[in-house]
């Protein structure tokens, strides 16, 4: 099959940095940044497929797709490769968010493995001595940022569910990586040397990602990580809990605690608490498509629905992609489901949230009319709106921030169940606290800092037990009961704005799956328009200023992975800005 052969020599590419010249980091890849123009591959196949962040993890999948396992028995081997190939984005210490659509019943659902505060946190744990927020960055590094991990819980509740193959055995390819070692791959080399100092504040991250000299690893080194290994048998042994009480437990809250300069509040009791909740899918009719995604904690499903909402009032098809005209609609939309996103969105165990109302047809043009005049929306119109609520509460405007690390993949089996799966540790590194071979999460920084907007709590403020609000969007399409489409993307905020973007040049500009991914992008949060740089998005700046709008050329850092699901069969691709692969037979 064609797929198999762009993977292979994906793979072999990558895998061939091991025995080339060593390189320094920044001569080979910047960190996060877009390649510009590259062209996405595409695959195609007729049973099943993968796509992916990473060849070795596509690969893991695939083979345990073409051994009879299914689409949750992937997920497995993928998300423990990943967490070892690519551990700046996620892995065992973090949390994730998962779409599945479950073939046999023809139903879609969804699992929330978002980490969740220790019991012990108050909303004022990122808050001074003098009540006053705490710089970023202070508050990412060290055990204050750590929240209790999901994802291995995750994992196991849906193979129980959804499961083929002996839970034991899906570890098997992470363990021997682990083990024997893997290449270093350029994107994970630059990284580790554009975080420099921050790494080196924790032992078992300074001893791991540099070398004897105190350098980073550099292109084509072969890395082992037996601590890893060690963890992975565990846990294929025995279970979740091998991971959430004893030893591994253990081993991570005296990490947290004993972060030296910012010590966390994370306890064993957490760890032997933490629970994931499968909740009902957010869906929105587009263009007579069912737009399915992950609500609350994630505002993802929400604020994509919201723009999709907007502009499903304008003609875009017509417009195209090419006219300035979209993307002042685009980039306005997505700035009025900021407005909503900062005020209403947060766990819904703890907030409830107006979540028809947001995405009401009738409250979406109401929204869609402010933007008729051919202007950017003046900063005074972009605020919340109002729309209808079943429950008697009104909220602040948080501050909170959502670091561009996290990575996506999709997957589907032979007999069509289909998982879009967004998994992180939140920044690049985490909290930069590595313990039992694995790094920790700094999810608690997707919190706001502010506790209160004036008089009005704010929604996403920090509570014992609580989820922190997301920007990530799993996102399947569904057409006549069946998955169309799976899709995804990390990068932080910008997950919501790459994913409405990607969705609307495939549904109203149907663009084929391998343009989506790799098309530059423009994305508009809070006013300023970014615009990738080095791609052909900087032709719009002249025109979007001449709009109104404060114009910016920045580099974009999604890794949209996407299968569809076509006549003929599976055809798949990967955001060309990472080093991901789509594989399928």
């Amino acid at each position: 099959m064609r797929s198999k052969l762009l993977a292979s020599l994906t793979l072999a590419l990558l895998l061939g940095t091991a025995s080339g010249h060593a390189q320094q980091a920044s001569d080979t890849v910047a960190p996060e940044r877009a390649t510009g123009t590259a062209a996405a591959a595409r695959a195609e196949a007729k049973q099943f497929m993968v796509a992916a962040a990473n060849p070795l993890a596509v690969q893991a999948g695939r083979d345990v797709l073409a051994a009879g396992g299914s689409a949750i028995d992937a997920m497995v081997a993928v998300q423990t490769v990943l967490g070892l190939v690519e551990p700046q984005s996620s892995g065992l210490g973090g949390g994730a968010f998962l779409v599945y659509f479950d073939a046999a019943t023809g139903t879609l659902t969804t699992f929330d493995g978002r980490e969740t505060a220790p019991a012990d946190a108050t909303p004022k744990l990122f808050l001074d001595a003098e009540g006053q927020p705490l710089k970023f960055m202070a508050a990412v590094i060290g055990g204050r940022s750590v929240g209790t991990p999901g994802t291995v819980r995750l994992m196991e509740d849906v193979h129980r569910k959804y499961g083929r193959m002996e839970w034991a055995s899906l570890f098997k390819p992470a363990e021997k990586l682990a083990a024997e070692g893997f290449a270093v791959s350029p994107r994970l080399a630059a990284l580790i040397a554009a975080d420099g100092d921050r790494l080196k504040t924790n032992e078992a991250a300074r001893t791991y990602f540099f070398d004897a000299s105190g350098a980073p690893l550099q292109v084509g080194a072969i890395l082992k990580n037996p601590a890893y290994a060690e963890t992975l048998k565990a846990i294929a042994s025995g279970g979740a809990d091998a991971f959430y009480n004893g030893p591994i437990a253990e081993g991570i809250v005296q990490t947290v605690r004993g972060a030296e300069g910012n010590p966390g509040v994370l306890s064993l009791t957490d760890l032997a608490n933490y629970r994931i909740k499968e909740r009902a899918p957010v869906c929105f009719s587009y263009r007579a498509l069912d737009v399915c995604g992950m609500g609350p904690p994630s505002s993802g499903a929400v604020a994509v629905s919201q723009i999709l909402g907007i502009a499903e009032n304008f003609d875009l098809r017509a417009l195209g992609p090419q006219n300035p005209e979209s993307w002042r609609v685009i980039g306005d939309a997505q700035r009025l489901a900021f407005a909503d996103r900062e005020r209403y969105l947060a766990d819904p165990d703890f907030v409830p949230a107006p979540i028809k109302g947001l995405i009401s047809k009738d409250y979406l043009a109401k929204r869609a009319a402010l933007l008729d005049d051919g202007k950017a929306l003046p900063a005074d119109a972009v605020k919340p709106g109002e729309p209808e609520w079943d429950h008697a509460f009104n909220y602040g405007i948080g501050e909170a921030l959502d670091m561009p690390s996290t990575s996506h993949f999709v997957i589907t089996d032979k007999d069509g169940n289909t998982v879009s799966m967004t998994t992180t540790i939140e920044s690049g590194f985490g909290s930069r606290l590595m313990t039992g071979g694995f790094l920790l999460n700094n999810e608690l920084t997707d919190f706001s800092f502010k506790t209160h907007d004036g008089s009005l709590p704010v929604a996403n403020r920090v509570e014992p037990g609580k989820r922190p609000r997301s920007s990530m969007s799993p996102t399947i399409v569904m057409k006549d009961g069946k998955p169309l489409l799976a899709i995804g993307s990390p990068g932080g905020s910008q997950i919501i704005g790459y994913v409405a973007q990607a969705l609307i040049a495939y549904i109203d500009w149907q663009m084929p799956v391998e343009q989506i991914v790799a098309q530059p992008h423009l994305i508009n949060r809070f006013g300023t328009y970014d615009l990738e740089a080095g791609t052909s998005a900087e032709q719009f700046a002249e025109p979007l200023k001449a709009m109104g709008y404060e114009v910016k050329l920045s580099d974009m850092n999604s890794g949209l992975h996407v299968i569809e699901f076509t006549p003929d069969g599976l055809a798949g691709s990967a955001d060309p800005r990472r080093e991901g692969t789509a594989m399928g037979e």
